[in-house]
């Protein structure tokens, strides 16, 4: 990519981090993800040969230190890319504040359960082994059913069946689960409202809002 061609600091920090997809993985690294097919996982609208560039021009600014751990490549930032993570948050910030509306195109369900996955609190759910499961009644058949399982602290993801009873089945739209996720509207206005609809014990029902949380900007005031 060609460069702005400008002294400015703003300007050099741009010639590395402007490009398409750029912060975006950058952000994926600064939640954690570390292996190639995490990274796709947060970016599933990205091909992997532009992800695979995007790593290799980021190592090359000394964003991303590239290393080989059990024979897989792994992704960390560097120092330098740390020192992102308030730019990051920042724009994450800003973006809750003042863009609210959500078009068809901005909904996925592969982006929404990877994201609730990585920070499911998991020292509130029960101490046995326990499933959720998620039916869409908005999205094609395909991915209109996911499943979270905690088990011993751990918690995984999956859009085939486990083979578990689950605790609650969470009834929703595709639109209002994110709109929760987001912060844009609360778990008790989506319940009262009748748009989540949760099936199971009393008491799981009660505590499911707990055991899902809220994206991390949820918190940022809206005007």
């Amino acid at each position: 990519m060609a460069g702005y061609g400008q002294f400015c600091p703003v300007a050099k920090a741009m010639d590395v981090l402007d490009e398409r997809w750029t912060l975006l993985v950058v952000r994926e690294l600064l939640a954690g993800s570390t292996h190639f097919n995490e990274l796709r996982r947060g970016n599933p609208r990205m091909s992997p040969a532009l992800l695979a560039k995007r790593l290799r021009t980021l190592e090359r600014a000394g964003v991303v230190r590239r290393a080989e751990a059990g024979g897989r490549p792994t992704y960390r930032l560097t120092a330098a890319g740390e020192e992102l993570r308030p730019v990051v948050e920042s724009l994450g910030a800003w973006g809750a504040r003042w863009i609210a509306d959500l078009g068809d195109e901005d909904l996925d369900p592969h982006l929404l359960f990877w994201d609730v996955r990585r920070t499911v609190p998991t020292d509130v759910w029960p101490r046995e082994t326990t499933a959720v499961e998620f039916r869409l009644d908005d999205v094609d058949r395909r991915v209109s059913r996911w499943w979270l399982v905690v088990r011993a602290g751990d918690v995984d993801l999956c859009d085939v069946d486990p083979g578990l009873e689950p605790a609650v089945v969470v009834r929703s739209g595709l639109r209002t689960l994110t709109r929760v996720w987001r912060g844009d509207a609360s778990w008790a206005g989506a319940l009262r409202a009748g748009d989540v609809v949760l099936v199971g014990a009393p008491e799981a029902r009660r505590e499911l809002p707990a055991w899902i949380g809220q994206s991390d900007l949820a918190r940022v005031p809206r005007p």
